[in-house]
């Protein structure tokens, strides 16, 4: 399996778990900071790498009135002040080949989302940058079909790839994980992440916005822990119930704590007896 490089820090796939966390919008500097303080710190304490997550834009709302984030000049300026502030790698989100040569002389790790895994254009531009690329499986894709995601981003001469299951569409409004997707995507040759909010979302569940329940956060975290996970990913946020995307499934600090401390030693225990 190729490991991932994260500048000087530390290499993802190394056997050493990694976490992406973050608020899902860069909403202020004030709330990056205070999500990715307490993550760095926490993180730090267990043992376990940190990489900021949070977005400049959320384009594929559930409504077009919905808020979508600061914008690609802010919110850079809001992830470039976070990674000066906290040293810590970032991770963003790109939706259009423009955006990447931009987000890359700012954050780390270039993210590809779930909807938009299949755009040629989109991971040719993201791995002509030479950053990493996390490609996030679409919710309607099996995990075998994640082979072409992984080649067109190293058609572009980019080997730093990693793959994120998120879910799979069952029925409406409605996602379920299958546990065996792990395997397979890391059997493709790449580090694998699970994105434990995410796999929680309801689509379009409350009408014109996502719903999710995180209550499952813990359970599906443990199991893909189990399983064996190279990173980590959820949305934390200070006040989920006031966040400006993704409240429902992101989780607040004490249970961020909570999830990390048994992820961490599962991770570990599979690792000495794996």
């Amino acid at each position: 399996m190729n490991t991932v490089k994260i500048d000087d820090k530390f290499t993802i796939g190394d056997g050493t778990l990694t976490f992406f966390g973050g608020p899902c919008t860069a909403e202020t500097l004030d709330t990056c900071l205070e999500a990715g303080r307490f993550l760095r710190d926490l993180c730090a304490k267990l043992g376990i790498n940190y990489v900021f997550k949070a977005s400049f834009d959320k384009a594929n709302r559930s409504s077009g009135t919905s808020r979508r984030g600061p914008g690609l000049e802010r919110g850079l300026e809001i992830l470039a002040e976070v990674k000066r502030t906290l040293g810590v790698p970032i991770i963003t989100d790109i939706h259009e080949c423009c955006e990447a040569e931009a987000a890359a002389k700012v954050v780390d790790i270039l993210q590809i989302p779930a909807f938009l895994c299949r755009q040629t254009d989109l991971l040719h531009a993201a791995g002509k940058t030479g950053k990493p690329v996390n490609i996030k499986k679409g919710q309607f894709m099996a995990p075998e079909e994640m082979k072409g995601a992984l080649g067109k981003v190293r058609e572009a001469g980019n080997e730093q790839i990693l793959l994120t299951e998120r879910g799979t569409s069952f029925g409406y409004h409605n996602l379920v994980v299958d546990m065996r997707s792990l395997v397979t995507m890391r059997e493709l040759g790449a580090p694998v992440v699970f994105d434990a909010t995410h796999s929680v979302q309801l689509p379009g569940g409350m009408g014109n916005a996502s719903g999710g329940q995180r209550e499952f956060v813990r359970p599906l975290a443990r199991a893909a822990a189990a399983i064996g996970i190279d990173v980590l990913f959820a949305e934390v946020h200070p006040r989920p119930d006031q966040a400006w995307s993704d409240g429902p499934n992101s989780l607040d600090f004490k249970l961020a704590e909570t999830v990390l401390k048994e992820v961490k030693l599962i991770h570990d225990t599979v690792g000495k007896t794996a």
